[in-house]
């Protein structure tokens, strides 16, 4: 595992100010202590940019079903791909972006969850999950793989705590 970034925390309980530009980024294994270091990641971003509990657990579940993705349908468990995970806070948001190495999505082929026929399915609600908890959610097809930018705003630009 290698952690790039600029982190701007300055002491232990010391969060980041609406003016402050952070940044962090994770390149892990493709397995699921990877996804669980993600998710982890995602709640303390949350509490830093100064999110409200509930917010923070719908940004990590956000962030885990992505990783999820990432992992499992992306790279399919490869220890030779790596995912990666960047953590960004802006004055205006927290936007976190996972990508994979595996051979990419189209996301015009995923089923409906709320579709008759799929009501009943075990699986298949990450991607809806994501959009619900999240205000923006872009796809990017990489060469290979695919990265999701998951964008949550701090509207208003809520001060850190």
């Amino acid at each position: 595992m290698s952690i790039k970034g600029d982190r701007t925390q300055r002491d232990e309980g010391q969060f980041l100010a609406d003016s402050t530009r952070s940044r962090l980024s994770l390149t892990l294994d493709s397995s699921l202590d990877s996804v669980n270091k993600v998710e982890l990641t995602a709640e303390e971003w949350g509490a830093r940019a100064g999110f409200d509990e509930d917010t923070i657990s719908h940004i990590a579940m956000a962030v885990r079903e992505a990783a999820v993705n990432a992992v499992m349908h992306g790279n399919a468990y490869n220890k030779g791909k790596y995912i990666t995970a960047s953590f960004e806070t802006t004055a205006d948001s927290l936007i976190i972006r996972i990508a994979d190495q595996g051979p990419g999505l189209n996301i015009e082929t995923i089923p409906d969850p709320l579709a008759p026929e799929n009501i009943l399915r075990g699986s298949g609600r990450g991607i809806f999950l994501i959009r619900a908890f999240m205000d923006e959610v872009n796809f990017r097809q990489l060469h290979p793989g695919t990265e999701l930018t998951l964008i949550k705003h701090r509207t208003p630009a809520q001060p850190g705590i």
